[in-house]
């Protein structure tokens, strides 16, 4: 991937807007991606998607879409119920390619949530039956989270666990036991508590969402200091 990457890298620093299918996040190495002349966004459709698109373009051009698509199945009210192992058999039936799936959730009242680009989306999309039931089948967007905003906090220090739970509005001892549950990382990688974030990097929780870090607005007068971050719900 790393190689790739590169590659990936000097294609947008060349004027090309260029993207992966769906990866598994952990995978990218957010390091090569901090460059001047090149933009880039990561996106599966959920605030803590483990499969991800990664879009990457030219600095001049301000924005570009993410790629994904989210859709809400909802299978006709039979029994019995499916659950979402139900629900990776039938789509593995259809034979969608596979890099153009990213996660699947469930979602309320028995429906289920897929991240899905390309002919993958144009195909489930277009879906009113599926495993002999009928499937309604409604357009959520490009993103299932239920917001993103971008909060200014003071913390003491720069460590995941003191970010994290600030960010989030939860106690740190709450987020420290995700952290020591693997339901933390740091630019795709599990995270420690005593990691420190830094400008530009990205940290995800299982259940939270995820926080971009955006910057150091100033340091207090008591040796803290104002971030401001960009926190996805």
């Amino acid at each position: 991937m790393k190689a790739k990457l590169t590659t990936l890298v000097n294609q947008a620093r060349g004027g090309r807007v260029v993207r992966t299918p769906f990866v598994d996040g952990d995978e990218i190495d957010r390091r090569l991606l901090q460059d001047d002349d090149v933009r880039h966004k990561i996106a599966g459709g959920f605030p803590d998607a483990r499969r991800v698109i990664l879009t990457l373009h030219p600095a001049h051009i301000p924005e570009v879409d993410a790629g994904v698509q989210v859709l809400r199945l909802t299978p006709e009210d039979a029994a019995p119920a499916w659950d979402l192992q139900d629900l990776h058999v039938q789509l593995r039936r259809l034979e969608l390619p596979e890099d153009q799936l990213g996660d699947l959730r469930e979602d309320r009242g028995g429906s289920f949530l897929v991240a899905a680009t390309g002919k993958a989306a144009q195909t489930l999309s277009a879906l009113t039956e599926l495993g002999g039931r009928q499937v309604d089948v409604e357009e959520v967007g490009e993103s299932a989270g239920k917001s993103s905003k971008v909060r200014e906090v003071v913390v003491p220090s720069m460590r995941v666990d003191v970010v994290g739970a600030k960010g989030f509005g939860v106690s740190r001892a709450y987020f420290q036991q995700g952290i020591d549950g693997g339901k933390v990382r740091l630019n795709g990688q599990p995270a420690r508590a005593s990691s420190e974030i830094r400008e530009g990097d990205s940290l995800a929780a299982e259940g939270l969402g995820r926080i971009d870090f955006k910057r150091v607005v100033n340091e207090t007068r008591r040796g803290n200091f104002k971030v401001e971050l960009d926190v996805h719900r």
